[in-house]
């Protein structure tokens, strides 16, 4: 194996140019891809699959990685709309049909762990009943599915995504490493009660005027003070995460969700954006790619077959969810799981938890149920006919979380 040369700036710039294959892939709007797909695709190349430039084992490339990964995390959760009133009218449906898909999801984990012998039912489970926020809330957003499909089953799609993401986000943990399930569950527990914490504190200073005070400040002498207090939040939270052995995933997302209960500011959106998506999360997704090593699906093709049988999974277990009245279109879009994964096959190789090929079949699970959603979107867009919006009608779901300007 070759060894591991530092990361320098001629890595980065590779790195760079690399990470807009992901907006060219997803420039023609016609297809729906994401723009993960082409960074992830950039970071296989680029890795031991193909050239062998990028190595995942470097620290600082690590560090990096895990940086854009909290941040990753942190704007996922930011997009749950919690503040949304048509989130809260489908709660109760949404969260039935969310529980109702993760008990379903069981079944099939049981027989995927017992036919390939890997004894991580637990962790197939979660995968398959996962919905991801950050993939969905877009496509629904862009394709105006409330248009096509009536706006009852669209807002109650919304709050069956947030507590499916929210609920497998926590649970990804404990399954990924059950031997220390005891251990994960207190570090989980301690993340989830300082998020709490950050959000008390936080709401007092923003009922207070603390808040709006801060931003005239920061505004005017152009100090970025929401930014880098928002920073200091989220790698405080990530910090207790790595020192109580919880992944900096639930740091990331607990804190997006605070920020989204409490209202994000669109200057921050627009930071946090640009940090996120410019730089940070395409070099996260790079690292991912490449520390994959897709040449051992060649050596271990029942690899293959499981990554198609758990996307697969994920698709059916969703689209049961037809039987309570949601429709099919919806139901398959529910499936569209990308953060859960990810996180899944970071831990995973983190920890050296999974077999050889495991990885690359959990993130061709993911390509899977991504497929299957954007075209299930696509198809329900252009296949339904435009339902009239009653005088009354919800205004569009937006996936950013709503607060007033600042």
């Amino acid at each position: 194996m070759r060894r591991a040369a530092p990361l320098s700036f001629t890595a980065l710039a590779v790195i760079s140019v690399a990470a807009l294959l992901g907006p060219l892939l997803a420039l023609p709007q016609r297809w729906h891809l994401p723009v993960v797909l082409g960074e992830l695709l950039a970071g296989i190349l680029l890795g031991p699959t193909a050239i062998d430039y990028l190595h995942a084992s470097d620290p600082t490339f690590t560090f990096l990685a895990d940086i854009g990964f909290a941040l990753i995390m942190f704007v996922a959760g930011a997009h749950v709309p919690v503040r949304d009133a048509g989130l809260r009218a489908g709660l109760r449906t949404g969260t039935l049909r969310a529980l109702g898909v993760g008990a379903l999801a069981v079944v099939p984990a049981v027989g995927l762990a017992h036919a390939f012998h890997t004894g991580h039912t637990a962790l197939y489970a979660v995968l398959m009943a996962s919905s991801s926020a950050a993939l969905i809330l877009p496509i629904v957003d862009s394709l105006q599915l409330s248009r096509h499909l009536g706006d009852r089953p669209v807002l109650q799609l919304l709050p069956q995504v947030a507590v499916a993401d929210t609920a497998c986000i926590v649970a990804l943990p404990l399954a990924v490493d059950p031997q220390h399930a005891a251990r994960a569950a207190l570090g989980a527990l301690a993340v989830v009660a300082c998020a709490a914490l950050l959000f008390l504190v936080l709401r007092r200073l923003e009922h207070d005027g603390y808040h709006r005070r801060v931003h005239r400040l920061s505004q005017r002498r152009k100090f970025a003070l929401e930014l880098r207090i928002s920073l200091a939040c989220l790698f405080t939270l990530a910090a207790i995460a790595v020192r109580t052995h919880v992944s900096i995933m639930l740091a990331g997302f607990s804190f997006g969700l605070v920020v989204a209960a409490i209202g994000e500011p669109r200057r921050l959106a627009k930071q946090l954006f640009a940090l996120t998506e410019g730089f940070l999360g395409p070099l996260f997704f790079l690292w991912l790619g490449a520390s994959l090593d897709l040449r051992q699906l060649a050596d271990h093709p029942s690899a293959i077959v499981l990554g198609l049988l758990l996307g697969a999974g994920a698709v059916a277990v969703h689209a049961a969810a037809r039987l309570t009245g949601q429709p099919l279109p919806l139901g398959v879009l529910a499936s569209a799981q990308l953060g859960v994964p990810v996180a899944a096959a970071t831990l995973g190789t983190q920890l050296h938890l999974l077999r050889p090929g495991e990885a690359a079949a959990l993130m061709l699970g993911a390509l899977v149920s991504i497929g299957a959603a954007t075209a299930s979107g696509a198809l329900a867009a252009r296949g339904t006919p435009t339902l009239p919006a009653p005088p009354d009608a919800a205004p569009p779901v937006s996936p950013a979380p709503p607060g007033a300007p600042r």
